[in-house]
């Protein structure tokens, strides 16, 4: 068994497992379909085992092709370090860090973050995904984020994760609504009418763990993908809310909103999280670090 694999052969690989076809893999690569299929299959003959199920024009990676995968991706990454380090040999970071954050981090604490990192390193771009929690989770194992910023821990057990930052949610109301000058009992909780993120956020999965120590069911009458959005109804005197206190530091400053006392322990900590097969550069090592010491 011959085993001289070539770069471009674990180019088109990976990119046939992305793509899903060979033709939209060759589009990608701006190489002809010929080409591509004829470095898909000399890399499957050399290796002697198949890496896809055909389905007709679509391929669908088989079980070796999903072990292998990672270890194809590691490869091309570790190429494209030792190309960028070629080209800048007085040691400076370049090179490109797929970022996906949750919805709280990305929108309030990353955008300033990677700005002053950028700033710091001019030869990187990094490049940022607003995403849900779940979502986040989803770019790292399908290997389209580098790392990722979630709200809450990380319970997927084939990525890592590590505590980065603490945050606080507030139930939040209008000035005027009737629960808005008083403690909220168990009693409040059940009756009052709520504005949630959407399913999948780390934000409704905090805040409904912890209210539902406290009653049987909530009453959700909306489920909005943006504070923005969220943050409008409330005032409008929709609901109460729940949101991190950094997306509404500003509307409760002003009086736009207020916070509501209540029995609930909504306190969390903002993770790290990653895929332990996935390659990590010197620029994804510098990424991290910089954002522990913030």
């Amino acid at each position: 068994m011959n085993h001289a694999v070539t770069f471009r052969q674990l180019q088109v690989f990976v990119a046939v497992a992305r793509e899903g076809t060979v033709v939209a893999a060759a589009r990608y690569l701006s190489l002809s379909q010929s080409a591509t299929s004829q470095a898909l299959g000399e890399l499957e003959r050399q290796l002697g085992v198949g890496l896809f199920e055909r389905l007709g024009r679509k391929l669908r990676l088989n079980g070796m092709g999903r072990h292998l995968l990672p270890r194809a991706e590691r490869l091309l990454d570790g190429m494209a370090d030792f190309v960028a380090a070629a080209e800048e040999p007085d040691g400076r970071l370049r090179g490109t860090l797929n970022v996906s954050a949750s919805a709280t981090v990305g929108t309030y604490l990353l955008p300033t973050l990677a700005g002053r990192f950028s700033e710091a390193h001019q030869g990187v771009d990094l490049r940022l995904r607003l995403r849900n929690t779940g979502e986040v989770i989803n770019d790292l194992l399908r290997f389209d984020a580098d790392i990722g910023l979630i709200e809450g821990l990380c319970h997927e057990p084939r990525l890592q994760s590590e505590a980065w930052s603490e945050d606080r949610l507030v139930i939040i109301a209008a000035p005027g609504h009737p629960l808005a000058q008083q403690r909220l009992s168990d009693a409040d909780l059940a009756k009052a009418e709520w504005i949630l993120r959407e399913t999948g956020s780390g934000t409704r999965e905090i805040f409904e763990a912890a209210a539902l120590h406290h009653v049987k069911r909530l009453c959700v009458r909306m489920e909005l993908s943006q504070h923005e959005a969220i943050k409008q109804a409330v005032m409008a005197g929709f609901g109460l809310g729940c949101l991190s206190h950094l997306s509404v530091a500003g509307e409760l400053e002003r009086g736009e909103l207020v916070a509501l006392e209540s029995g609930l322990s909504l306190s969390r900590t903002f993770s790290l999280v990653w895929h332990p097969e996935r390659y990590r550069s010197p620029l994804w090592q510098a990424f991290k670090v910089f954002l522990a010491e913030q």
